[in-house]
Parts: structure tokens; C-alpha cells; sequence
């Protein structure tokens, strides 16, 4: 365990973290969503919820501020509804570690899988919310004064 670092992010998600550059993406996937078919870099955090991931991960990840969407869900299927509590559950530690985050943009199901194909890694969690797959766009780190 490392000090000032959330014990839920295991050592295999530091490291992708760490490793990643500017305008890179990683899915927080929930339990449903098939990130074994995607990505070739599937990081398992089976029980844990993808919020407290969020406010675990946010701490130490600068979104991109360089793009109008570093936070993006997939958007209902057609005929489907979305549950306004899974954004609000997630903006709480959005809006903690990032207060200036621009809203969470929705895309449809299948250019989400697009990026998901593209993206560096895809994390799954335990969480079965409906639509609760979210995708984090890295920025910039600023360097410390």
C-alpha cells in the first residue's frame, strides 16, 4: 500500500495509469460490459464500484482539458431509458477531483465499442448500474511549482 494512494487501486492500475500519455482512454466497464472482446488490456477489478474507483483514480489522473469531452457514457439503445442516478453517482467524485469537468457526454452503443477497441485499457468492475460504463480521456499532468 502506498500513502495517499487509494487502496482500492491495485498496483496493475497504477502502472496503466502511470503509463499512459495525454489523449489517451481507459473504460471504466461495468459488470456486463465485454471488455475481453475490445481490449487487449483488460485490467480485473471485479467488487468494486465504479464511483469509488473514480474517486480513487481522480486524485492522481488530470483529465484531458483539451477536448470538450474527457468524460464519455454510452447513450440508451433506442425504445431504453437512462437512470439519471448512475451520472449523478458518478459526478460526486467528478465534481470532488475535478470541479471544472465539462458534463458527461453520451454516444451511442456502438461508437462507445469504437472507442473501447481504441482505448489503452478497459477496467472491470462489479458493478451491474445499466449504462454505467464510463470513458476517462487523459490530459496533461501539470508539473508541480
Amino acid at each position: 500500500m502506498l500513502k495517499g494512494i487509494s487502496p482500492l487501486i491495485s498496483p496493475e492500475l497504477l502502472a496503466t495509469l502511470s503509463t499512459m500519455g495525454h489523449g489517451d482512454e481507459i473504460i471504466l466497464a461495468d459488470a456486463h460490459f465485454p471488455g475481453d472482446s475490445f481490449s487487449h488490456n483488460v485490467i480485473r477489478a471485479d467488487g468494486l464500484q465504479i464511483q469509488d474507483l473514480l474517486d480513487g483514480i481522480l486524485p492522481l489522473f488530470e483529465l484531458d482539458a483539451y477536448v470538450p469531452e474527457p468524460l464519455v457514457m454510452m447513450a440508451a439503445v433506442e425504445g431504453d431509458t437512462l437512470d439519471p442516478q448512475v451520472e449523478a453517482t458518478y459526478r460526486a467524485p467528478i465534481d470532488k477531483h475535478a470541479p471544472n469537468a465539462p458534463a458527461i457526454a453520451r454516444v451511442d452503443r456502438f461508437a462507445f465499442y469504437d472507442r473501447a477497441e481504441a482505448a489503452f485499457a478497459v477496467v472491470m468492475t462489479g458493478s451491474t448500474m445499466k449504462y454505467g460504463n464510463i470513458l476517462l480521456k487523459k490530459g496533461v499532468t501539470p508539473v508541480a511549482e
